[in-house]
């Protein structure tokens, strides 16, 4: 399975702007720019978009978890909060912060932790991350 997404630039990095496009058409020629990734413009940025997918991932992970075990959540609700910080004459992606809260009827804490876990390490996009990963799983 491959999965595509398009970006076209130009400009300069810091005046020029770009769009994204991804093959299913949820993105359509989606603004960023500078603004939008260092600044608080309107639209996209990658690091942004990795957090959505990082988010999606996981969350449908545990899912899969809880099902093959027998549970059934009410809710998952996965925040991805990724850190973009300098590295030498650049950036880089230094953290990606998952804070899950979850309402699964007839779990404890203790096998909710281990299925958030298992969840974390197994999802396809925590595996393709060269960052620190962490996980605040909270039943509520």
């Amino acid at each position: 399975m491959i999965r595509k997404a398009t970006a076209v630039w130009k400009g300069t990095g810091r005046d020029g702007t770009g769009h994204l496009s991804s093959e299913s058409g949820v993105l359509a020629q989606t603004p960023y720019s500078f603004k939008t990734r260092f600044e608080n413009e309107k639209g996209t940025n990658p690091e942004e978009l990795i957090a959505a997918a990082h988010a999606g991932c996981f969350t449908m992970a545990l899912a899969f978890g809880l099902q093959m075990a027998g549970f059934t959540p009410d809710e998952l609700s996965t925040e991805a909060a990724v850190t973009l910080e300098p590295e030498g004459k650049g950036f880089k992606i230094s953290k990606s912060a998952l804070t899950l809260r979850a309402k699964v009827p007839n779990l404890d804490d203790a096998g909710f932790a281990r299925f958030a876990g298992e969840a974390e390490k197994n999802c396809p996009v925590s595996k393709v991350l060269n960052a620190a990963i962490t996980l605040d799983a909270k039943l509520v």
